[in-house]
């Protein structure tokens, strides 16, 4: 059953193209690992699913509906948990959810009941009359999770909800989002943690410049690359090396530089590794090598050219 849908979706800033005709179907009760690196259009994507902004040619359907596919009802059906945590300080914990619950029109011992379920849920049943601003990242960020679940979603967004936060708190949302799942609850997740997608989504896609280049499930996506091998080349001063004498190399299919580290993506057999070594030598000190089988990170790499987090980002 097809929960959401985009059909030939085109949403435009002035002459820039956010979203390039997109084609995409939610189906439901599975997790959908969106990808794709800052600026790719993932945002506009969710804000336009969820009709927060206008578009300009498509369609968007929604639940079965697509005449009135924003209607307060199915409106009612979304939870969207977005990059910015939105919860209040000044109110508890159990204040907080009460105000969510609230808007989306829950009322007596319902709303009591779905606050203490999602408090629970989270982890945070014992912070209930406690105020946001003396909670860790990870803690605010589950919070804000919990404000999205009141009334129990059909349809999950998460929009980035572990930046920032400890190993810890990262594991217990990665771990709810599965048993949402596994409830019946769909999912669509953003983040810059290739890592997480890999643990929960049973597909991914992944995004580049307003399209969706690619789609399917981590192994499918990883045999589109079993035919390539990859080094990174961690180097002194990566500037001083001359990329098109890379490039040249028999077999070498793409050079990417992320800081001072190179990314050699070849052929399977190539033979290359002395030649590539040895040049880089001659331009720079090599400070660590590492062959990396086929995975997630490589078919990224391989379709945008870019790595999925820039080097420095918290991990």
């Amino acid at each position: 059953m097809t929960i959401a849908s985009l059909q030939g979706v085109l949403k435009r800033y002035g002459s820039f193209v956010a979203l390039d005709y997109i084609d995409l179907d939610i189906q439901k009760g599975e997790i959908i690992g969106l990808l794709g690196p800052n600026g790719a259009g993932k945002t506009t994507l969710i804000q336009t699913l969820t009709g927060m902004i206008p578009f300009e040619g498509g369609k968007v359907e929604l639940f079965g509906q697509s005449k009135n596919p924003f209607s307060n009802m199915n409106k009612e059906k979304i939870g969207l948990v977005t990059q910015e945590i939105t919860v209040f300080d000044e109110l508890t914990a159990k204040e907080n959810l009460h105000f969510f619950a609230g808007v989306y029109g829950l009322k007596g011992e319902e709303r009591k009941k779905r606050v203490d379920q999602a408090l629970k849920f989270v982890g945070l049943e014992d912070k209930g009359d406690k105020i946001p601003s003396k909670f860790s990242g990870g803690m605010k960020r589950r919070l804000n999770i919990a404000c999205a679940l009141t009334h129990q979603p059909k349809l999950l967004i998460l929009d980035e909800p572990t930046v920032g936060i400890d190993p810890q708190s990262r594991n217990y949302i990665l771990e709810a989002v599965k048993k949402l799942r596994d409830d019946g609850t769909t999912i669509l997740y953003t983040t810059h943690y290739m890592e997480e997608v890999q643990a929960i989504a049973s597909r991914v896609v992944i995004m580049d410049q307003g399209q969706i280049i690619k789609e399917g499930t981590v192994e499918e996506l990883i045999r589109t690359v079993q035919h390539e091998e990859k080094v990174q080349i961690d180097v002194t001063d990566a500037s001083k090396v001359p990329l098109k004498s890379l490039e040249a190399v028999s077999g070498v299919k793409k050079v990417v530089v992320t800081g001072n580290q190179l990314t050699i993506i070849s052929a399977v057999g190539s033979g290359n590794l002395d030649r590539i070594i040895s040049l880089v030598k001659e331009h720079a000190g090599v400070i660590g090598i590492q062959a990396d089988k086929p995975n997630l990170e490589a078919v990224f790499l391989t379709l945008t050219g870019k790595q999925l987090r820039d080097k420095g980002e918290e991990s």
